[in-house]
């Protein structure tokens, strides 16, 4: 195989057309186009087909460029590794995660912690998106790691594999005055406003039917995608809400609420997802290794 076609196929998957790749390539989009032909020819697989204006990556195709992110990859490792030698420096994983917006930020950062302890230096590369769209930067081996609530759906047919973190059942917080605590837990919750996740969280899910089994009417004050600015608004007096138990001390010290209860009905689970059924990053296995030995401990 020659390895100079399959740099440009990498390229063009990368860049997301023959246009952009060639710019960055500094040849011609017929120069590009011709080599990749010449790949898929040597493979006996069409690696890329047009839909409307774009190419886009046939199934085969996400499987030569998963091999290709590990070919250049260890390349780039390799000469690295050599000239650090030869300087004396240490060359940086670059750790590309995905986090689900409705992961709170708090126990994001520490999960990713570990990661940024290891040995060698880490080069942390985050983003933030809703689920399915992660998924699909994952298939395309655009990060190396989604971080969510919930498990890899077995509707979704994305070749990945669940790493389960741990869990953490739910607390309960308002800001002083916004509800009545001299009604006791669970009732002083009947009535009040409440601040519930969006539709698309599991959280969510939970409380609707915990609050129909425990007959309490909330009324409804807001909905958020983004926990962390749930939270901002129940620091102004806007609402109760709830949040992983895990959580319960960083919550009550950064946003000025207290805790007015729990339950142990509502439990959040969270999963490491990634395309390796074995884990073999090292920044993963700090990450799920860290996770089950000690973050969601108490």
């Amino acid at each position: 195989m020659n390895f100079r076609h399959l740099h440009y196929f990498w390229v063009v998957a990368r860049a997301g057309g023959v246009m952009r790749a060639s710019e960055q390539l500094h040849t011609t989009p017929q120069t590009l186009s011709a080599q990749i032909k010449l790949l898929e020819e040597r493979l006996g697989r069409k690696l890329l087909r047009k839909v409307g204006r774009r190419l886009e990556l046939t199934d085969d195709g996400r499987t030569a460029l998963h091999y290709a992110d590990q070919i250049f990859m260890l390349g780039g490792e390799l000469e690295g590794a050599l000239r650090a030698r030869k300087g004396g420096e240490r060359r940086a994983i670059e750790f590309r995660v995905g986090l689900v917006d409705l992961v709170p930020k708090t126990l994001a950062c520490r999960l990713l912690e570990p990661a940024l302890a290891l040995d060698a230096p880490v080069r942390l590369l985050c983003r933030e998106n809703p689920f399915d769209t992660l998924l699909g930067e994952l298939a395309l081996h655009r990060i190396d790691l989604v971080i969510a609530e919930q498990p890899l759906p077995a509707r979704v047919s994305v070749k990945a594999f669940n790493h389960r973190l741990g869990s953490s059942p739910a607390s309960f917080f308002a800001a002083p005055g916004v509800v009545a605590t001299d009604a006791g837990f669970p009732r002083c919750l009947d009535g009040a406003p409440f601040l519930l996740p969006s539709s698309a969280s599991s959280l969510r899910r939970q409380c609707e039917a915990w609050f129909e089994r425990e007959r309490l009417a909330p009324r409804i004050a807001g909905e958020f995608d983004d926990a962390a600015l749930a939270m901002a608004f129940a620091r102004e007096g806007r609402g109760a809400f709830c949040a992983p138990r895990v959580l319960e001390r960083e919550i009550v010290a950064q946003y000025g609420v207290q805790c007015i209860g729990r339950s142990d009905e509502i439990v959040e689970d969270f999963y490491a997802i990634s395309v390796e059924r074995r884990v073999t990053h090292p920044c993963v296995l700090a990450i799920t290794q860290a996770a089950r030995d000690g973050v969601f401990d108490g």
